[in-house]
């Protein structure tokens, strides 16, 4: 989306524009997460099922091999696997590594062993923890056994991690409870995944997010005069880095948008609502927020919209700081005002 030279004409507001300042760097921790649900099919599904029980299920292949976990399709046919066998919770270390830091997730909080375990009866190994006191306690070939939680819920970690021997105790008592089954009877787990990354902010997104948490609205103007918001460090159309700061307006006009109909998990506006691309007064591209306000049918290309802002107490270093943008009223601002900004 290459913007236009031209600033945004409709209605005519002074720009304030000072020289860019030195700007603290801000530096954040971000948490990106998502809970992935998914079938496990009808091989996986038992195999979890009989986890929960306490027990390790295994998948016959037509060269007679056993396979744990069970794979759905045969690697040697291509056809789906049909014979689970029961295996033992015992086996060999056929290879390992040492965790000296754990993080968190993992199998255990004190250092353990990686370690691939092929179990009594198959002919693959499987990854899991083994709990040792040290990695001078740890050798190619020892011997093993699961450990149970005592909550088992079907997933690989209902094994919580096995430890040297081969003498297993049973499984206890299962204190969780069933898991959730499809009308095959297949297994639906939830896994949840997560990554925190640590954000050092541009100089640009560092003044603009300092704007932001005082209410104001900084874009950036590039050395060929166009003004984007948010900032950029230089425009994607030629490089040209930005030189000034430009305080816009919260009013603009909606060029395009979409009616949001489709529920989904974690949405925490009832549907039907608008996302749409307000072009703010002084700005050269528009960016996107909600909205609301007005019933969604209403809402048109070339509507002048205003910022509801949150409450001041509610202000962070965000745009959430923004709920969304609704209607003033004003007559429509003209196709030609925003035609190069689509």
């Amino acid at each position: 989306m290459t913007p236009s030279t031209a600033i945004n004409p409709v209605p005519s507001s002074p720009q304030v524009e000072v020289p860019v300042p030195e700007t603290e760097i801000l530096e954040a921790d971000l948490a990106i997460s998502f809970d992935y649900t998914r079938s496990l099919g009808p091989v996986l599904s038992p195999f979890a099922l009989a986890l929960r029980e306490g027990e390790i299920l295994g998948g016959r292949t037509s060269d007679g091999r056993t396979l744990v976990p069970p794979v759905e399709f045969d690697p040697i046919t291509g056809k789906q696997t049909t014979e689970l066998v029961e295996v033992a919770p015992v086996g060999t270390v056929t290879s390992w590594s040492w965790q000296p830091d754990p993080i968190a997730g993992q199998p255990l909080s004190k250092p353990f062993a990686w370690a691939l375990i092929r179990l009594d009866g198959t002919d693959s190994s499987v990854l899991h923890a083994v709990d040792v006191d040290g990695p001078d306690l740890m050798s190619t070939g020892m011997r093993v056994h699961a450990t149970w939680r005592p909550v088992r819920t079907g997933r690989i970690d209902d094994i919580a991690c096995f430890v040297p021997g081969d003498m297993p105790a049973a499984a206890p008592p299962n204190d969780g409870a069933p898991p959730i089954t499809d009308d095959a009877g297949n297994v639906t787990i939830t896994t949840p995944i997560s990554l925190t990354v640590r954000h050092a902010a541009t100089e640009e997104e560092s003044w603009y997010l300092e704007g932001l948490r005082t209410g104001k609205l900084l874009g950036g103007r590039v050395a060929t005069g166009e003004v984007y918001f948010p900032p950029r460090q230089a425009s994607p159309a030629d490089g040209s880095r930005t030189v000034g700061q430009v305080e816009v307006s919260d009013s603009g006009t909606v060029t395009t948008f979409c009616i949001v109909n489709v529920p989904f998990l974690g949405q925490q506006i009832k549907p039907p609502y608008v996302a749409a691309y307000v072009l703010l007064d002084g700005a050269d591209i528009p960016f996107l927020h909600l909205i609301l306000d007005c019933p969604a049918e209403d809402v048109r290309m070339g509507m002048r919209v205003k910022a509801v802002w949150r409450p001041e107490e509610e202000w962070d270093h965000t745009l959430r700081n923004i709920s969304h943008f609704a209607p003033t009223g004003e007559p429509d601002a003209p196709f030609e005002s925003y035609r190069n900004h689509l």
